[in-house]
């Protein structure tokens, strides 16, 4: 089999794109990038961003609607900047998180604080800049959360996030909408829990939350989890506590290997009519998409160092580790994996691994690759989960970050040394 990758966009993925026998992302040669900055390095397209967003800026024309990116997608300070510019709010669930919006730029009042584990010092430092809304995961959360806001002088915003057992059929471990995962209050309690919370006095109730998953690319859970919710919505009104928005998450998927989710704009299409069929169609709406806005706008690039043929596997072994990519050693996760100048000559299957001690550091098997040691590889479907979950494992300095703008390339975070991994360590004595 020959490689002839010479002149095609990549699916999924319009901003990326061979020229000749140049891969670029938007106007700027990767291969120049490497050269510049080194591997392994993490290349955005701010386009392909903003472009993902305007299909759910379409969706929601007309309505009165919020976006909050869910940023432990991709944490970066630029690309928070991007969507902070372009009027998005957040969806956090850190203290850590809230500071990197704040010192991106984005609005606190635009703020969602979600996750089940949140400490007291959060909660205070949250109503300190006035974020606005909790969703809250837990009873025992409210009545924490009611403590601490009472202490300051404040009533804390607050959407419960309510688990509605409806199977988002993808990956287990980002599965998070059955009864049996940890994450909201269960379906059944929930309107015991609403009335407890209206009666708690450092909390005003606000809304209600559901999220059920990650890489979801069928739009039937969703439809199945909005009437789950839109029937809570009327029980728990009817119990005499008003519901002021309605926040249906995120979760949809991208394009990794062939798959085929909904663009976001046909996906909100048939949720609001759904909505309106059932008298809720002017509600104030909530989301938080995060791998589908910045999921297929970024790559990793990856040296390749040496070639290792071998009886049972050919290994092609890069720069790149399971530190840097994450999400195959997690979840088995597939990326593709290009050739950022392809030769031309007969592919030859390899397990493409990286240098990290672990039999689980690996970023793609069985990849049909004609490379030779010095070449630069592509890991494409990069945007999401691999630089938030990047890691210092084996003492390795998390990698470079640029974000492209049109033919301009932009360093937006610098390689970290050995020394910068350690820097917070002191010897004894």
């Amino acid at each position: 089999m020959t490689a002839d990758l010479t002149a095609s966009a990549l699916p999924g993925q319009p901003f990326i794109a061979y020229q000749g026998s140049d891969l670029r992302v938007e106007g700027v040669r990767l291969a120049d990038l490497a050269r510049t900055h080194g591997t392994p390095l993490f290349v955005y397209s701010k386009a392909a961003m903003l472009s993902a967003l305007a299909a759910y800026q379409r969706g929601f024309a007309g309505r009165q609607a919020q976006i909050c990116y869910a940023m432990k997608a991709n944490s970066s300070l630029a690309v928070l900047q991007v969507f902070a510019d372009a009027g998005c709010g957040f969806d956090i669930v850190s203290g850590g998180e809230l500071a990197r919006v704040l010192a991106a730029g984005g609005d606190p009042a635009k703020v969602i604080f979600s996750g089940v584990g949140k400490t007291r010092a959060e909660m205070k430092q949250a109503l300190q800049v006035g974020i606005g809304c909790f969703n809250v995961e837990s009873e025992a959360e409210l009545d924490v959360l009611s403590e601490v806001a009472v202490s300051l002088g404040k009533q804390a915003p607050v959407s419960l996030r309510v688990n509605p057992n409806v199977d988002p059929k993808t990956h287990p471990y980002i599965s998070t909408g059955l009864k049996g995962n940890k994450f909201g209050i269960a379906h059944e309690s929930a309107v015991q829990v609403y009335q407890h919370a209206a009666s708690l006095p450092g909390l005003k109730v606000v809304g209600i939350d559901c999220h059920i998953g990650s890489q979801i690319t069928d739009t039937t859970p969703y439809l199945d989890a909005m009437d789950r919710i839109l029937d809570l919505v009327a029980a728990i009104e009817s119990a005499g506590v008003p519901i002021h928005h309605i926040d249906f998450g995120g979760g949809l998927g991208i394009n990794y290997n062939g798959d085929t989710p909904p663009e976001a704009d046909a996906l909100w299409a048939q949720l609001l009519a759904k909505l309106d069929a059932r008298g809720y169609g002017q509600r104030q709406l909530m989301i938080e998409p995060g791998r589908s806005l910045v999921g297929n706008a970024g790559v990793c690039l990856t040296e390749v160092m040496y070639l290792k043929p071998g009886e049972q596997k050919n290994f092609c072994i890069v720069d790149a580790a399971m530190n840097d990519l994450p999400r195959p050693a997690m979840y088995q996760a597939f990326h593709q994996i290009v050739a950022v100048s392809p030769r031309q000559g007969e592919a030859v299957a390899y397990d493409v691994v990286g240098p990290v001690c672990e039999s689980g550091d690996w970023i793609g098997r069985d990849r049909q690759l004609v490379v030779q040691a010095g070449d630069v590889l592509a890991v494409l479907s990069a945007g999401a989960y691999c630089m938030s979950m990047a890691s210092n494992y084996n003492t390795r300095g998390r990698a470079a970050e640029v974000l492209v703008d049109g033919d301009q390339a932009h360093l937006i975070r610098q390689r970290e040394s050995a020394f910068d991994t350690f820097a917070l360590e002191q010897l004894v004595g």
